[in-house]
C-alpha cells in the first residue's frame, strides 16, 4: 500500500468532505510535481470501493496513459480506455480513462446512460470550461465531479467558478518548496528588451504567429545571454512556433550548446527525449509540446520564450523544472524584459504572489537586481515594500478617519493591523463569492466592530468573519480595541493579545482618557 504524503492525504479527505456536504463539483489545486495523479488515483480507488464507476477525463493521450499507469501502480486497479477505436463497453474494469475528443461525439456519448459514471475526475481541469468538456459533463450530470489542476490564474478560477461549486483543497508552490517536496526557484531577469508592441491578442493571449515574428530578430542575442547563465545546465526552452524552435536550436548549437528540438511531428521524439534525459543534449527546444504529460526531474533551468498572459500556462512551463533530483539544489528561471504596453504578462512573481500589487513590486525588484534571486526571498521583500507603502497610505487615511470619529473599524485598517495580505489582496473565484455581502454578514461584521460598507463581496465578508472567529479563539485584540489604540498612534495593535490591549485601554481610561506621559505610542510594545 502506498502511503500518501501529509498534504496528499489532506487533499483526499477534503475532496470527500466536499462531496459529503453536498458540493458535488469541486476543485483540487496542486502544483506541478506534487503528485496530483497520485491523489486522484487514490480518490478513484476509494470511489470504486464505494461502488462507483469512475471516469478520468483528459484531452491528450499522454495524460490518459499517465493516469492509467499511476492508477495501476498506486491503486492496483486496471483501467479501460475510451479513446478512438478502443471502448470500455463490456469491460469489467470500474475505472475508465476517457478522451474528451472521443466522448464528445454524439454517437459515442449516446452509448452511455446518464448515470453510467458515479464519479468523474477531470485532469488539467482548467480546460473543462470548453464546449467539448461541458458536453460530456452535462451528459453525466448526476456524477460527482473532481477537477484537478496545477495553480491556475485568477481568470481561470473565475471561469471555473461558473461550473465548480467549491475549492476543496489548494497546496501552494511556496508550501511545497518549504516542505522539501519541490526544489527552490531562483529567477533572473535577462537585461534584453524584446519588443512585443506589434503582437496581437487571440483567445485572451498573445497570438503565436505574431510572437514568432517578434522573437526572430532577438534569437541570437538571447542565445548569447543564455550562454552566460546556463551553458552548463540542463535547460528546457519554450518557444511559440515550431520553425522558431528549430531556428533557435541551430543558433544555440552555433554558440556551443548541445541543443535538440522536439515537436508534434518529430518521428524520433521518444529517442530525443531519452537522449536529453541521459545528458547527450543539454538544451531542449520545443513549441509548447512539453507543457503537460512530460517529466524530467534533472532539468535545472527553464527559459520561457513564449510570453503569456495565462498564469496556468506559465506555471506549466516552469513546472517542468521544479521536481527534485540528486545534485540539483535549485531551478534557474530565466525571465526577459518583454517590452509591451500590456502589463498582464506573467513573470516569476506570478508563481508565488497572491496579489497583483506584490507581484508588480517583485517584478520591479528582480529587474533592478540583474542577478539570480530566490523567489521566496524576492516575494518577502516585495511584500515588505508593499506593506510599507500601504502603511504610509493608511496613515493618511487614518488621519481622515479620526476627524470623522467613526465608531466602526475600516476593513483596510483591520487587515493592515493584523498583517493579513491575503485579505487585502483577496479576489473572489466562485459565483457566490462575487455577490454583495448578505444582510446577515453585514450585521455580524458591524456587531464585531467592522465597517461593512468597505466590503464589496460575500466572499470577502465570509473570510473576514472566519478570521475574526479565529482571532477570538486565539485571544487576540478586537477590532474595537484596534480602533481605540491605533487612533492614539499605537502600532499594529492587531498583533496584540486581547488582554494586553484591555490593560492599556483601562490604564488610559483611568488617566482621564489621556495616554500616560511615560508611554510613547509609536514605540510601545506590550510586555516590554
Amino acid at each position: 500500500m502506498m502511503e500518501l504524503r501529509p498534504y496528499q492525504e489532506e487533499a483526499k479527505q477534503a475532496v470527500f468532505h466536499e462531496w459529503e456536504t453536498g458540493r458535488r463539483k469541486t476543485l483540487l489545486v496542486l502544483p506541478t510535481g506534487c503528485g496530483k495523479t497520485v491523489v486522484f488515483a487514490k480518490i478513484a480507488e476509494e470511489c470504486v470501493k464505494n461502488g462507483d464507476r469512475v471516469l478520468v477525463l483528459a484531452h491528450r493521450g499522454e495524460l490518459l496513459s499517465q493516469a492509467a499507469d499511476k492508477i495501476a501502480k498506486v491503486a492496483h486497479l486496471g483501467c479501460a480506455l475510451e479513446k478512438a477505436g478502443e471502448s470500455c463497453q463490456g469491460s469489467w474494469f470500474r475505472i475508465v480513462a476517457g478522451s474528451v475528443q472521443t466522448l464528445m461525439r454524439d454517437k459515442r456519448l449516446a452509448q452511455f446512460p446518464g448515470d453510467y459514471f458515479g464519479t468523474i475526475i477531470v485532469d488539467e481541469a482548467h480546460h473543462c470550461i470548453s464546449n467539448s468538456y461541458q458536453k460530456v459533463l452535462q451528459h453525466f450530470d448526476e456524477a460527482k465531479v473532481l477537477g484537478v489542476t496545477a495553480t491556475p490564474d485568477r481568470g481561470d478560477m473565475r471561469d471555473m467558478g461558473e461550473y465548480f461549486e467549491s475549492l476543496a483543497y489548494e497546496y501552494t508552490l511556496p508550501k511545497a518548496i518549504k516542505s522539501g517536496y519541490l526544489c527552490p526557484i531562483k529567477a533572473v531577469t535577462i537585461p534584453l528588451k524584446v519588443d512585443l508592441a506589434g503582437v496581437s491578442i487571440q483567445s485572451g493571449d498573445f497570438k503565436t504567429s505574431d510572437l514568432g515574428s517578434a522573437l526572430d530578430p532577438y534569437l541570437e542575442d538571447i542565445a548569447r545571454e543564455m550562454k552566460e547563465y546556463c551553458q552548463y545546465r540542463k535547460t528546457v526552452v519554450f518557444l511559440p512556433l515550431v520553425k522558431t524552435s528549430q531556428k533557435f536550436r541551430d543558433i544555440l548549437n552555433q554558440e556551443g550548446f548541445r541543443a535538440a528540438e522536439v515537436n508534434g511531428n518529430s518521428q524520433d521524439r521518444t529517442q530525443i527525449l531519452r537522449d536529453f534525459e541521459e545528458g547527450r543534449y543539454n538544451v531542449l527546444c520545443n513549441s509548447m509540446l512539453l507543457t503537460e504529460g512530460w517529466d524530467c526531474p534533472s532539468v535545472d533551468c527553464v527559459a520561457v520564450l513564449r510570453p503569456t498572459k495565462v498564469r496556468s500556462l506559465y506555471c506549466q512551463m516552469v513546472g517542468r523544472g521544479t521536481r527534485l533530483s540528486p545534485g540539483k539544489d535549485h531551478l534557474l528561471l530565466l525571465d526577459f524584459l518583454w517590452h509591451t504596453d500590456r502589463h498582464e504578462l506573467c513573470h516569476p512573481a506570478s508563481l508565488i504572489c497572491q496579489d497583483k500589487e506584490t507581484a508588480d513590486q517583485m517584478t520591479l525588484n528582480l529587474e533592478n537586481a540583474a542577478m539570480p534571486i530566490d523567489i521566496e526571498e524576492a516575494e518577502q521583500k516585495a511584500s515588505e515594500d508593499v506593506v510599507a507603502q500601504r502603511e504610509e497610505a493608511l496613515a493618511k487615511q487614518l488621519a481622515e478617519m479620526r476627524t470623522r470619529k467613526k465608531k466602526l473599524v475600516d476593513p483596510l485598517q483591520f487587515e493592515m493591523s493584523i498583517q493579513a495580505e491575503d485579505l487585502s489582496g483577496y479576489v473572489p473565484s466562485f459565483g457566490w463569492e462575487m455577490k454583495p455581502p448578505t444582510d446577515k454578514q453585514v450585521k455580524a461584521l458591524e456587531k464585531l466592530g467592522i465597517d461593512a460598507g468597505g466590503i464589496d463581496c460575500a466572499g470577502k465578508a465570509d473570510r473576514l468573519l472566519g478570521r475574526l472567529a479565529k482571532r477570538r479563539e486565539e485571544g487576540l485584540a478586537t477590532p474595537k480595541q484596534i480602533r481605540q489604540l491605533e487612533g492614539r498612534g499605537f502600532q499594529r495593535v492587531g498583533t496584540w493579545k486581547l488582554e494586553d490591549a484591555k490593560k492599556l485601554i483601562d490604564r488610559i481610561a483611568a488617566n482621564g482618557w489621556r495616554t500616560p506621559r511615560d508611554i510613547n505610542p509609536h514605540e510601545y510594545v506590550p510586555g516590554r
